[in-house]
């Protein structure tokens, strides 16, 4: 016997437009590269406002023109996320007229929005999302029903919907304005909530699907001790807000389910021009930051609800050894580059000897991602509350010279020699101000290890996100990373790694 293809469903009641035009941000919010999306309902039910709705919001354009393709039968939006293509069948006599549309020649990861499914239903495919709008003439004025229905792969999108849903309305944001904003590489979503009198952020993380076990029997995520749902986001907010620094409140929070509700921060960042470089004035407070927080005492153990803690995990070898490896299973790979088991024990071996002596020479509270895409800048805060900080949750307990590299060498954001060498030196005088006995010379040692670690971890990430998940769009950033691996690398103590990679990994200029 066949297996019942999964589905998950929910309906709305639609008093208005307004409210059809919020039921359309919850789709677009859902959707993903290659998507169906199939809108049924008699003719004055809403369609056309639903459409234009989801698609002037993945454009980021309310005044967007997006006219009924009734006639046209094809509109294809080459929109930010991906292409969209919105096809309307209404003249259509059947399926075996789709050819003539060039549905065999559609762009390539493009969403499909196609209205009027029923003169195609034989060729629909199993794994798609169904909107579908009808009257409602038991209730009064304008109201229309409407059901949303996940089928096959896509059924676990809808259940997740409904809950985002239940979760804005429980938070008071129902009526809220929401604007989707660029996320990061991650499976996370954020949208900004705007109220009469109040502003909000909806981070929408569903819990980390981690990939199979890639050594004693761990995932890649467990060994490189990645978080996997909300509960260190929470739990660092907490704690930095505890300490003064400008992370964002927690408002309301499912952590169950992976949602919140934080404050927003704004959108200023530390950067300027295109290319973005650095601000100085924001560059120097985020160093002071980091001063400031390594000259705390700071605890492994945070609270983060009545009678749930939060433990901080150590950023130990196994961590950064399977992080520096990423250069080898991803970017190498891409070029057609492979290296033997021997190379690889070897790289193992050298990475090895220099962390550890890194991984022993203090340890505190590691951001890890403390880089320009998660730095804000909050003009009206004073001093060091002036800096917002996002982007959090994978914190670790480990050397403070991490986040110091993750600064000065911005994957997206060109950092000169001479900036990243004066901030370096600030950093440095700092130390030495609170601390006497601080080794300047050994935490150069240190901070050039990591970076090199971080350039080669960042390499690999950037390679996958093409090769695995379809996002191109991180290449860019490769030859400014690889500057920075060459800059590291070109410290004396690294001179036996610094060889291996000559030997071992091309330029990434001649590949």
């Amino acid at each position: 016997m066949l297996k019942a293809a999964a589905t998950a469903s929910f309906s709305v009641a639609l008093a208005d437009e307004r409210a059809t035009e919020r039921l359309a941000v919850d789709i677009a919010n859902s959707l993903q590269p290659g998507d169906f999306v199939t809108l049924s309902g008699d003719l004055g039910v809403g369609k056309t406002t639903f459409a234009r709705a989801l698609i002037r919001y993945l454009a980021g354009d309310r005044a967007l023109e997006v006219p009924s393709p009734t006639f046209t039968l094809v509109q294809i939006y080459e929109l930010a996320p991906f292409p969209l293509v919105h096809a309307d069948l209404y003249r259509l006599s059947g399926s075996a007229e789709l050819a003539e549309l060039g549905f065999d020649d559609l762009p390539n990861r493009a969403v499909i929005l196609l209205e009027w499914p029923d003169r195609a239903a034989d060729v629909l495919p199993g794994d798609r999302l169904d909107i579908a709008l009808a009257l409602a003439p038991r209730l009064k004025g304008e109201f229309r029903h409407g059901r949303v229905t996940g089928l096959g792969a896509l059924a676990a999108r809808v259940d997740r919907m409904a809950t985002t849903r239940r979760f804005i309305a429980e938070s008071g944001y129902s009526g809220a304005r929401r604007t989707r904003i660029k996320g990061d590489a991650s499976t996370r979503s954020y949208e900004r909530l705007a109220l009469i009198g109040k502003q909000a952020i909806l981070m929408n993380a569903p819990r980390r699907l981690d990939g199979p076990p890639v050594r004693d029997r761990k995932t890649y995520g467990e060994i490189a001790r990645l978080a996997d749902d909300v509960v260190p986001f929470v739990a660092m907010a907490q704690g930095l807000r505890q300490y003064g620094f400008s992370a964002p409140a927690v408002y309301q929070a499912d952590l169950a389910a992976g949602l919140l509700i934080i404050e927003d921060l704004g959108d200023e960042p530390v950067v300027s021009g295109d290319p973005p470089v650095p601000v100085e004035e924001r560059y120097e407070t985020a160093v002071d930051v980091l001063l400031a927080l390594h000259q705390q005492q700071l605890p492994e153990v945070l609270p983060v609800a009545p009678r749930l803690d939060y433990r901080i995990p150590p950023y130990d070898m196994d961590a950064f050894l399977i992080e520096a490896e990423l250069i080898l299973d991803w970017f190498l790979p891409r070029f057609g580059v492979a290296v033997s088991d021997d190379d690889r024990d070897e790289f193992r071996s050298l990475w090895r000897e220099r962390l550890a002596g890194a991984i022993q020479a203090g340890v505190n509270w590691v951001l890890r991602d403390f880089h320009s895409p998660n730095l804000l800048w909050l003009p009206r805060r004073a001093e060091l509350a002036r800096l917002g900080l996002l982007d959090f949750q994978d914190a670790v307990i480990g050397p403070p010279a991490y986040d110091v590299a993750s600064l000065l060498q911005d994957a997206r954001v060109g950092v000169s020699e001479e900036t990243e060498l004066a901030l370096l030196g600030r950093y440095v005088r700092g130390r030495r101000q609170s601390d006497p006995d601080f080794d300047s010379a050994r935490f150069i040692e240190i901070y050039a290890t990591l970076a090199a670690q971080r350039a080669s971890k960042i390499l690999g990430i950037f390679a996958r996100l093409d090769m695995r998940d379809g996002k191109p769009q991180y290449l860019r950033h490769m030859p400014r990373v690889w500057g920075y691996l060459q800059r590291s690398l070109g410290h004396p103590v690294l001179k036996p790694l610094h060889a291996w990679y000559v030997a071992h990994v091309p330029a990434l200029n001649t590949i």
